[in-house]
């Protein structure tokens, strides 16, 4: 049976062309790029170009660019820094839809006396901007607003954000997780102070990512014991995957375009023949403002698990709406955030696509999703 992934939000496919570039450092190019010998040197040398590949991408300069080990150290990195160089203020502002790494972070701080603001969204996920602009205040050490949401999709409105709090003397730190490489991002012109990425979004292999620091801002290191990246990130660098991460770059660059068009027509395509043929079915999220590969559709009166349950057995794979947490399926914070009605939160899945993804694929799963959700209403104990 084929494996038809729709799950490339959670983790990606790693390219054929990345893999080619990493093996020669998994193999012969084995140096340690802080040595001094030439066998290091030519290490060191592949590093700089990588990083130099992910500048590009990203409008930056390659000095601006550390790199970590995933998404995740590089948001927690960001918040240490703001609050570490300006110890005199004691207010965040972030939203309620956050990726975890985010939010767990902010309660984190929270709990140790900082006041929090959480952002409200409204059914659709979209953020106002006037109750944005009325939480920063001058005790506001940073802002931080993911670029485009993990679940729906939602692009929020970060030029717009990031201006408002360079207005007010604030840092802006922007989650891009889930748009490097998927939405046009130039940081000569996007005025954010720093932004996080993972690799394994990009198709790298999974254990690599980057923050972007701009030029200019203080900055703390939250792994200390070592030299490497120039004093801000310590620990021997992951040459093979940063190689890896720096082709991906150049991948994401020249495929674009496609993830704009091809991919945004295939979501659309899938998106329209599921609700088309599926009574009381719901896009979840912003249609308007959203990444291209990626679709969140509620289902009235079936539990998004049991719908992954059936598509697994067709060898579709996707992500549910909802987390099971001690034991009970509750609708995801994000789902929560919007106020989407329980029996459909509780059905909710979502379908990402990537650049790998074919129209065949894409209508297998239209032809029997129908089928699918008939089944698992017809058993379900939800009614109304």
């Amino acid at each position: 049976m084929k494996t038809i992934y729709l799950d490339n939000n959670a983790t990606t496919a790693i390219a054929p062309e990345v893999r080619e570039a990493m093996l020669p450092y998994l193999d012969a190019l084995y140096g340690n790029p802080s040595s001094m010998h030439t066998f290091g040197g030519q290490v060191a040398d592949a590093v700089e170009t990588a990083r130099g590949h992910l500048a590009d991408l990203l409008g930056a300069s390659p000095e601006e660019i550390i790199f970590t080990a995933c998404g995740s150290e590089s948001d927690n990195t960001a918040i240490w820094s703001a609050l570490q160089t300006q110890e005199d203020k004691r207010h965040l502002v972030t939203t309620r839809v956050e990726h975890p790494a985010v939010l767990s972070v902010m309660q984190q701080w929270e709990r140790q006396g900082f006041r929090v603001t959480y952002l409200g969204v409204d059914s659709k996920g979209r953020l106002d901007l006037d109750e944005y602009a009325a939480a920063l205040t001058p005790d506001t050490a940073l802002v931080s607003v993911m670029f485009a949401n993990n679940e729906t999709g939602n692009i929020y409105p970060i030029q717009r954000m990031a201006e408002l709090a360079k207005e007010r003397g604030v840092l802006f730190h922007t989650d891009a997780v889930q748009a490097v490489g998927k939405a046009p991002i130039d940081l000569k012109r996007l005025p954010v102070d720093m932004l996080s990425l993972s690799g394994h979004k990009l198709h790298t292999p999974k254990g690599i990512g980057a923050l972007y620091v701009r030029k200019g801002v203080r900055f703390r290191p939250l792994l200390r014991g070592g030299h490497q990246e120039r004093g801000r990130r310590a620990g021997t660098e992951n040459v093979p995957y940063i190689v890896g991460l720096g082709v991906a770059a150049q991948l994401a660059a020249k495929h674009m375009q496609e993830e704009r068009t091809n991919v945004a027509a295939l979501r659309d395509r899938l998106e329209q023949g599921i609700t088309a043929h599926v009574p009381d079915s719901i896009v979840n999220g912003d249609t308007q403002s959203r990444l291209p590969n990626t679709s969140n559709i509620a289902f009235k009166n079936v539990e998004g698990e049991a719908i992954l349950l059936m598509l697994d057995r067709l060898g579709i794979c996707a992500s549910s709406g909802s987390a099971c947490t001690s034991g009970s399926l509750e609708p995801s914070h994000v789902l929560r955030a919007m106020g989407v009605p329980f029996n459909y939160a509780h059905g909710s899945i979502r379908l990402s696509l990537s650049r790998y993804t074919t129209a065949e694929e894409v209508d297998f799963v239209v032809e029997h999703f129908p089928e699918v959700i008939k089944t698992l209403r017809a058993i379900s104990p939800f009614k109304d």
